[in-house]
């Protein structure tokens, strides 16, 4: 498998407006978990890594929340290496408005948000088809 990142240096996407994504100050874990298994459930997932409580409230974390019409549904678990570098470390949602592509909203959401922030890396993971389609992508080699 291929992993990729994104340049943020190379992306032009802009933020959402705060009633529809902001970072989740106090995670309240319990909802967030209820989201996760709607997540693995839907997508069908037959083996999945839990996500602890301490990841919630990591000080190395930032949680991203993604509201529709004021419910939280969706979040992304983001995680801050260094001043320049973040990556991916979950995200999910429950699906309840897929016509939301909150999936993809999120991604370039993120990138404007950290951008913003001066980080120049964002790590994402495998290389799947709809991430390659980011403004910034790029493939990892051995470095």
């Amino acid at each position: 498998m291929n992993y990729g990142r994104i340049n943020l240096e190379n992306t032009f996407y802009e933020l959402l407006p705060e009633s529809e994504a902001k970072k989740i100050y106090s995670p309240i874990s319990k909802e967030l978990q209820h989201i996760y298994l709607q997540y693995c459930r839907h997508k069908q997932f037959k083996s999945v890594m839990p996500i602890f409580e301490s990841e919630f409230h990591d000080i190395n974390n930032d949680i991203i929340g993604y509201y529709d019409h004021g419910e939280l549904v969706a979040f992304s678990i983001i995680r801050i290496y260094d001043s320049r570098n973040i990556e991916a470390i979950q995200f999910a949602w429950n699906y309840s408005n897929p016509k939301l592509r909150i999936g993809i909203n999120s991604l370039k959401h993120e990138c404007a948000y950290y951008k913003d922030k001066g980080f120049k890396h964002y790590y994402v993971g495998g290389c799947e088809k709809y991430k390659t389609r980011l403004a910034g992508f790029e493939i990892l080699g051995p470095e």
